[in-house]
Formats: C-alpha cells, sequence, structure tokens
C-alpha cells in the first residue's frame, strides 16, 4: 500500500515530487505500481484511469487520464525511486551505495573538475561521491531525453565544497548544494519534504540537478529537471512504501 504523499496539499507547478523505497524484488513492477499510485493521487483521478507506456526512445509515460505529467522511473538493486512534475520535464536515478573503483571511473569518465573534486575526498567517502556524480548524470540524461550519449557522462554537475563530503556522506538532511538542496531523510510518516532550488548545470541555466544520500548512507538519490524557469524547481522528497 502506498503512502499518500500529496494529501497534505498537491505541490505546485514548479515542484518535482520523489518517491523512493526498498524493493527486495519484482523492481520494475513495484516502481511502475508506484508510479501509477503517486499519479493517480497527484491528479486526483483512479489508478484504473492510468496506464503505463514507453517512447521509442524507452521514456516511460503515463497516459489515459494524465494530461500532461512528466515522468521519470529508476530502479535496481533492491530500491526503487519515480519523480513526477506538472511544468519541467524531470529525471530519476538512484542506486546502492557499494564498492566501487571510483577514482579510476572518475578519472576515466567524468569531467576532469570533477574526477579532481572526487580526489580530494577522503577515500573512505569516494563511492557515495562518485554516486553523488552519476545519479545527477543519469537523471540530467533522463530529462534531456538523450540519455548517456553524446558526451552525457561528461556533462559537468554542480560539484559542492569538498568539506561537505570530508566528515562523512551528505546524508539528508544535510545534503547542501550550492545553491540548492535536496532535503528529507525518507521515513514514512514524515511528511513532505520541500529543499530550495535545485542547482542549474555550469553552462546550462534551464536543466538543473542535485543528488541526496538516504537511508543512513546506503542509497544515493539524484534527480533533474530541464526547462526550469527564472523561479526554478523545488523538490518534495518522500519515501513510498
Amino acid at each position: 500500500m502506498l503512502d499518500s504523499p500529496f494529501m497534505a496539499g498537491h505541490p505546485g507547478p514548479d515542484t518535482v515530487t520523489v518517491l523512493w523505497c526498498a524493493a527486495d524484488a519484482d523492481e520494475r513492477q513495484r516502481a511502475h505500481a508506484l508510479l501509477l499510485g503517486a499519479a493517480a493521487e497527484l491528479l486526483g483521478v483512479a489508478p484504473s484511469a492510468l496506464r503505463m507506456e514507453h517512447e521509442p526512445s524507452g521514456r516511460p509515460v503515463v497516459t489515459g487520464a494524465a494530461q500532461g505529467l512528466r515522468v521519470s522511473v529508476s530502479h535496481g538493486r533492491g530500491v526503487i525511486a519515480v519523480a513526477l512534475a506538472r511544468s519541467v520535464a524531470v529525471g530519476v536515478d538512484v542506486e546502492a551505495v557499494r564498492p566501487l573503483r571510483a577514482a579510476t571511473l572518475a578519472r576515466r569518465w567524468f569531467h576532469p573538475q570533477e574526477a579532481d573534486w572526487l580526489a580530494a575526498l577522503p577515500q573512505a567517502q569516494w563511492n557515495a561521491a562518485y554516486l553523488w556524480l552519476w545519479t545527477q548524470k543519469e537523471a540530467v540524461g533522463k530529462s534531456l531525453g538523450s540519455g548517456l550519449r553524446d558526451g552525457g557522462m561528461r556533462r559537468r554537475m554542480a560539484v559542492p565544497p569538498s568539506g561537505l563530503f570530508a566528515a562523512g556522506p551528505p546524508v539528508a538532511p544535510a545534503a547542501h548544494l550550492p545553491g540548492g538542496d535536496l532535503r528529507g531523510d525518507g521515513r514514512c510518516g514524515d511528511g513532505p519534504a520541500h529543499g530550495p532550488v535545485l542547482a542549474p548545470l555550469p553552462g546550462d541555466p534551464r536543466t538543473a540537478a542535485g543528488a541526496v544520500v538516504l537511508d543512513g548512507g546506503t542509497v544515493v538519490l539524484g534527480v533533474a529537471a530541464h526547462g526550469v524557469g527564472g523561479d526554478g524547481v523545488r523538490v518534495a522528497l518522500r519515501h513510498g512504501g
């Protein structure tokens, strides 16, 4: 049974609503159910009035009564996430924190400034920092509809000062970005968690992204929005199961 993330007040048109939760099995099916349930509550319709489909590119769309709703889905390694918005294209990516050759992978795939930022952190933070960047890049690619093709891995994200990672992973609600953050510790029953405006990408003010570490440092979630206006976009982050 899903929580009721919109009962306390519907998000405005400049809000991206994000739900995440653990999923032990059938991650894809659970993610689709989470998305349809959230969309039904957001729109005030029955779930039976909505259908889950995909564009030729693979981007998910909710059809039926969901006119104009923008959505994104991520699932894998025991965790799922969905994002919904009315006025901007959205992307979401969620990853379980795990051992990685983070510094080597960052040098190979990321922008040199991002690789330098990661290498300057204590080694214990490299895995979370790598996924903090990775999830944003994935989310941005989804919001643009292009994925990571055509240099998406080297698309620069706005990185925070190294000191914010040095003392430990930036576990919500204390995960700050220059100009914005994502907040909310993901526990059921906490109610809405509205973060400030997401940080614009360097050189691309129409696209904004942010990431946060959840669940005691075991999950990293990245969110992006494309088509951002002058007032920016805010995030309502909730647990969805």
